[in-house]
């Protein structure tokens, strides 16, 4: 498929591994060139993304620093002279239950899930509306069901949803197109490393399967 992306530059956050990795190969593979801001990233995921797009970078960052988060998306924008295209990704379900958490934890959590999405969209997004781009967030379907026991992370992805919703508004007028994307469970290397939070994490994994009614 030809998604007309040749040559235009994406943004991921946490794309080392899981679903973030998995957009930027498809990113690469149809040509586009891929950026991305991650704590790490794997050896052999490094070369394959150098392999399918030779001008792809790496940047090792910690997305709660909003100060490196501004330095580095200017550099990107020095460096390529574009940015088309932002994936708001990174983040980690925290297993937070609102009976053994502090309003001080809830905060921390938020700033692992929740604010670095404001702080990414708000620093891409001049370059973004003069490429009339595309911002995506990777959401979750917690912050629509809930899930029980999670109350950090279902509320971080809620308010994910709600700032798509605004800035689809916002920035319609721009043709700057902003979308969420809600996966269920997803057998990334975070979402095993959650389920061994449970007693049976098998079991866990089954229940989760089960439709809402």
């Amino acid at each position: 498929m030809d998604l007309k992306i040749k040559n235009k530059v994406c943004i991921i956050t946490g794309g080392a591994k899981g679903i973030g990795y998995a957009i930027a190969k498809l990113w690469a593979k149809e040509g586009g060139i891929v950026v991305i801001f991650s704590r790490s990233m794997p050896k052999e995921h490094d070369s394959e993304l150098r392999e399918l797009c030779p001008n792809y970078t790496f940047y090792e960052i910690d997305l709660k620093d909003y100060e490196q988060i501004s330095q580095l998306v200017n550099e990107v924008a020095n460096k390529y002279n574009n940015i088309y295209a932002l994936v708001n990704n990174a983040g980690a379900n925290d297993n937070l239950h609102i009976e053994n958490t502090s309003v001080q934890d809830l905060i921390k959590s938020y700033e692992n899930n929740l604010f670095h999405y404001y702080a990414m969209t708000k620093e891409c997004l001049p370059y973004i509306k003069k490429e009339q781009g595309s911002i995506l967030n990777i959401v979750s379907k917690t912050g629509i069901t809930g899930q029980g026991r999670t109350s950090a992370y279902a509320s971080a992805k809620a308010a994910q949803i709600g700032f798509t919703r605004e800035w689809a508004c916002a920035f319609a007028k721009d043709n700057v197109r902003v979308n969420a994307i809600a996966p269920a469970e997803v057998m990334t290397p975070l979402y095993e490393k959650w389920l061994q939070n449970f007693p049976n994490p098998e079991e866990q994994y089954k229940k989760l399967q089960k439709p809402f009614l």
